[in-house]
């Protein structure tokens, strides 16, 4: 079961009455971003959460705020700017950052990754320690979006993990700073491309198929634990310490230097010493921090706290 040994400080934002209209096809076609607001509004997601639009991502923006601007009843994007800036439009934030960020995932995505994480860190943290240390195993997914790796990791403990250490309680945070898909990430219901490459008898024994749709068992959902954290907010990501693995794949790659910096010396600092960071494998560490020493595993590689 997830544990309260995890300290948060964070406080869920208020959610606030917004006016909704439903906009025409043609209203949506006459909204155009000019590259001086596109400018302005990269510059607030920015300081919001670090996510960085270059200007050859200006259409993706442009694309994905217009729906938010039409359903407010706004007129121009510089109208938008100013709303989510108010006071009064700060309930906006979690529909802004639920429209600007991708959450394209499903369980075992990172099959070597797992195989790494179960063979090789997990005995290597646990021999590692006094016997009297082992009681806990903190694990944190950092971009959990709608729950896929979390719940692959509680899976795994379920099945394998806790059989080989039955004296160790092993706990799994999950968090995003996308409200939406961490509700449905509670709910834990999942289509077909979800669960595509679930093996065979993981599938039999921990969901349950309900028409087109998969149910994941309330013995997987309560070994997770979720949380709304903005890994760009440095009080937020304070809160989170004492992890043994942390698991932060494709999200460095929205980032910019400086934003990669601060996020990756956050997690630095929430893992215990010798604790392992998993990336997407398209990522790397490489000029962003010397403080990880970059370890080749079989298949795979990992970043380790020294």
């Amino acid at each position: 079961m997830a544990s309260d040994l995890f300290k948060f400080k964070f406080n869920k934002p208020k959610t606030g009455d917004i006016a909704v209209s439903i906009p025409t096809q043609e209203r949506e076609g006459n909204l155009v971003l000019s590259d001086h607001t596109f400018s302005k509004l990269r510059d607030v997601i920015y300081k919001l959460c670090g996510i960085y639009y270059t200007d050859s991502k200006k259409y993706l923006l442009e694309g994905r705020i217009i729906k938010r601007i039409t359903a407010l009843n706004l007129n121009t994007y510089e109208e938008y700017i100013s709303f989510i800036q108010a006071i009064s439009g700060r309930s906006e934030l979690n529909q802004l950052f639920e429209a600007i960020t991708i959450n394209e995932t499903y369980f075992f995505r990172a099959q070597q990754q797992f195989e790494a994480f179960e063979n090789i860190v997990v005995p290597e943290i646990l021999n590692s320690r006094p016997s009297n240390y082992r009681s806990v195993f903190r694990i944190w997914s950092a971009a959990s979006s709608s729950g896929e790796e979390a719940y692959t990791l509680a899976i795994l403990v379920l099945e394998r993990l806790r059989h080989k250490y039955p004296n160790v309680q092993f706990q799994i945070l999950a968090s995003d700073i996308n409200n939406a898909v961490l509700e449905n990430a509670r709910k834990g219901v999942y289509k077909e491309y979800s669960v595509r490459s679930v093996p065979p008898e993981y599938m039999d024994k921990y969901f349950t198929k309900n028409g087109t749709t998969y149910l994941l068992k309330d013995e997987v959902k309560r070994m997770v634990k979720f949380m709304n954290i903005n890994l760009y907010d440095p009080i937020a990501m304070s809160t989170v310490t004492g992890c043994d693995v942390v698991f932060c794949c494709n999200v460095l790659i929205y980032f910019d230097l400086p934003s990669k910096q601060q996020v990756v010396s956050h997690l630095y600092k929430s893992l215990n010493n010798n604790g392992y960071l998993f990336i997407g494998y398209s990522e790397s560490l490489h000029g962003v921090s010397k403080a990880f020493k970059l370890v080749h595993l079989p298949k795979s590689m990992v970043y380790k706290k020294e």
